[in-house]
């Protein structure tokens, strides 16, 4: 597994945490610097996670609303936790991140989303990340 899929995975930890227990991102944040700092052999794939949880943090209300534009006939409040932290990841990779190619971002978090949720969850995110994608450019 690559460093970028480590922190993708641990920035998707982060946020799921923080959103499941209804405590803010930040304080999450604090939590996961503190494990790091104590795990230096997972620096690397820290560096990304917390520039991922930052970014997602800093433009929640962008990403949501790109997110609930493409999700149709879904609210943000009905999807599981688990999906509503991978596509805020994988919108976030595509809209914010130009280091990162929009396939690639779409990719990661459709694996997640297949390996870590519902049997149903890595359609629902490649077609929203995939909408999102296509109406960026």
């Amino acid at each position: 597994m690559s460093a970028r899929t480590k922190a993708r995975k641990r920035a998707i930890d982060v946020l799921y945490g923080a959103d499941l227990r209804e405590r803010p991102v930040a304080d999450a944040l604090v939590e996961e610097q503190r494990r790091a700092d104590q795990q230096p052999a997972r620096a690397e794939s820290w560096r990304y996670a917390r520039e991922i949880i930052e970014g997602v943090d800093a433009r929640r209300t962008e990403l949501d609303e790109a997110i609930a534009t493409h999700a149709h006939g879904w609210t943000l409040e009905r999807m599981p936790v688990l999906d509503r932290a991978i596509l805020r990841v994988g919108a976030w990779e595509i809209l914010h991140n130009d280091d990162v190619p929009d396939a690639v971002a779409i990719s990661e978090a459709v694996q997640l989303a297949s390996e870590l949720s519902t049997d149903d969850s890595g359609g629902f995110v490649n077609g929203v990340l995939s909408a999102i994608a296509r109406d960026r450019s």
